[in-house]
């Protein structure tokens, strides 16, 4: 289905289960991917939890086959009162668990940060996958810091290029040329060629405006006052110890803001987790689901 926002962007949902489901997960893709990402988790959560739960994924602004974006509102900020948007229309009564990976989480913080009150009123719970309240405090890319300040200057000066590049997509002949690099930046020890695949025609669907343009506001965001503020809501967060782009220390500063936070640290797994690990993440969402579902509190850590 297609929702359309306030400013006239037109965002791609997809919906799984009933209207009058107890509980709607949404879930929220990365930078430069698409609603995809979740295909694993979308499936085992209808087979484990059927009617009782409505699952919502959607391309952000600029991705997938959501619409472009005026430069200006490649933000954090905007993607938080899209979501909040999102929530509105699509899930307006009955709780919700929210769960961002990477640029998605950091847009579940933007919407608890702008829309206080409102997200306090329906969110039950929250799953953060290869994610960071921190910006690019802890990105390292797993190299020198030498090494690391080149790609970031490189990174940057990259960005600003593309993000002046309005409406055009990839190339397909580069992004299969530059197979190879996706795969070390994304995923760990091991990698399904379906998945890389998948990530590949997912970039290859997003703006360069896009690619470029949220770059700054990504690098840029702090929310750990914001996770401090949340209470006991039951909450996730897992990270692969080989991210490079999430390292460990991300999740463990979410988790220490947030105490009810249940911590997983994937072995050998990149930062795709829900490709690299779906069954970790699967019983994580799962877990959080059961303790919505159920009443109970979330344990303190």
């Amino acid at each position: 289905m297609e929702l359309r926002l306030p400013d006239g962007v037109r965002l791609h949902v997809t919906v799984t289960g009933p209207v009058d489901a107890e509980v709607t997960v949404l879930m929220l893709h990365g930078w430069t991917l698409d609603g995809r990402s979740w295909h694993r988790q979308v499936a085992e959560l209808r087979e484990r939890f059927g009617d009782r739960v409505r699952l919502v994924t959607y391309d952000a602004r600029g991705h997938g086959r959501s619409s472009c974006l005026a430069l200006r509102d490649a933000t954090l900020a905007q993607l938080g009162d899209d979501l909040a948007t999102v929530v509105d229309e699509i899930a307006p009564s009955g709780p919700i668990v929210l769960v961002g990976h990477s640029m998605g989480g950091m847009t579940v913080m933007e919407y608890a940060h702008r829309h206080a009150d409102r997200f306090a009123a329906r969110t039950a719970g929250l799953v953060f996958v290869s994610t960071t309240a921190e910006g690019h405090t802890h990105t390292v890319y797993g190299l020198s810091p030498r090494i690391t300040r080149l790609i970031r200057l490189a990174e940057t000066t990259g960005a600003g290029v593309l993000a002046r590049c309005g409406g055009w997509r990839p190339p397909h002949a580069l992004l299969r040329a530059l197979r190879p690099s996706i795969r070390w930046m994304l995923f760990g020890d091991r990698c399904d060629p379906a998945d890389i695949r998948l990530v590949t025609s997912a970039v290859a669907r997003a703006t360069l405006r896009s690619i470029g343009g949220f770059r700054a506001s990504i690098g840029a965001q702090h929310r750990l006052e914001t996770l401090a503020a949340l209470g006991g809501l039951p909450a996730a967060a897992l990270v692969g110890d080989r991210d490079r782009l999430t390292p460990p220390p991300c999740a463990e500063s979410i988790a220490a803001a947030l105490p009810t936070t249940e911590l997983t640290v994937c072995p050998g797994a990149g930062h795709m987790l829900m490709m690299e690990r779906p069954d970790q993440v699967n019983d994580a969402v799962a877990g959080v689901l059961d303790r919505v579902l159920t009443g109970r509190p979330a344990a303190r850590l």
